[in-house]
């Protein structure tokens, strides 16, 4: 265009401030693409040839159509979204953060979570990764090279249906435990290791076929549900069903639960976040 509005390759060269042999490859690259030369050279003069003015035509509207493309995928980086990656290890987690992803939506919408739910295994490899900023763990787990904030204290609880032997206590021992009938069990890092410890004993101390072992935590609670057996698990008071009992195990500490994230992964958005959790959770602040 510049070119052919000089008709002199060292004046386009110096309106364009490049050289005049960047110009003439330039020249020579379109007319080798296009397969004619566009223009006539001697060595007094330039002009265009008819395949120059022809192709002239369509050279300003690419121009047109280049920058409009330019500028709307500028536009549209401008506006993507700040994504947050949240790994979650159970459903229950989902069920967990769902008020605070709420919140964080009214409060932050230009912040989209990006969920994960996946085996626990997996989830220390896309946190050193990159994939997902912070994962929900219990502090006895939690990833070594991680930052840990706690967000509640579980108690680790016996829970059963409301027919139950059990049902009526307002605490209950190790050793009521294993007498209280067929227990679900489940392996860490399914379960916390200090959970893992007291089914141990419990599990030890009874017959096989009083014994269920599964996979995930809803298995175990479709279980308990079903009155098929008791559980032991660590106790999230914000999620409890209507229709079970928790009862604490009197001889056990709460466990410490919350978000793991690594330093070069915090941000704006996973701060605003972990704020939200906190509030509507009710935990203190831990360094």
């Amino acid at each position: 265009m510049v070119v052919a509005d000089f008709l002199n390759f060292s004046r386009a060269a110096e309106h364009l401030r490049i050289t005049q042999p960047a110009v003439s490859h330039q020249i020579k690259s379109l007319e080798d693409e296009l397969g004619v030369p566009l223009f006539h050279r001697t060595s007094k003069s330039v002009r265009l040839t008819q395949e120059g003015h022809m192709f002239l035509q369509y050279a300003g509207e690419i121009l047109k159509l280049m920058g409009l493309s330019k500028a709307r995928v500028q536009q549209s980086q401008g506006a993507q979204p700040v994504r947050l990656g949240i790994g979650c290890r159970s459903a229950a987690d989902l069920r967990l953060i769902r008020p605070a992803l709420e919140r964080l939506r009214l409060e932050e919408p230009r912040v989209l979570p990006l969920l994960r739910l996946v085996p626990f295994s997996s989830l220390d490899n896309l946190l050193e990764e990159g994939d997902v900023q912070l994962m929900f763990t219990f502090q006895e787990i939690a990833p070594q090279n991680s930052i840990y904030r706690e967000l509640v204290r579980c108690p680790v609880v016996c829970v059963c249906r409301s027919d139950h032997p059990l049902a009526g206590r307002d605490a209950v021992t190790l050793e009521e435990l294993r007498q209280a009938g067929r227990i679900v069990a489940c392996r860490p890092p399914i379960c916390p290791p200090a959970v893992f410890t007291v089914q141990s004993q419990v599990v030890t101390a009874l017959p096989p076929d009083q014994v269920i072992f599964c996979e995930s935590q809803e298995v175990i609670f479709a279980l308990v549900e079903t009155g098929y057996a008791f559980a032991v698990m660590a106790d999230f008071p914000q999620l409890r069903q209507e229709t079970l009992r928790y009862i604490p195990l009197s001889d056990c500490q709460p466990l410490s639960f919350g978000a793991a994230y690594l330093r070069r992964s915090r941000n704006g958005a996973l701060r605003r976040f972990l704020s939200i959790l906190e509030e509507i959770l009710h935990a203190p602040e831990v360094s």
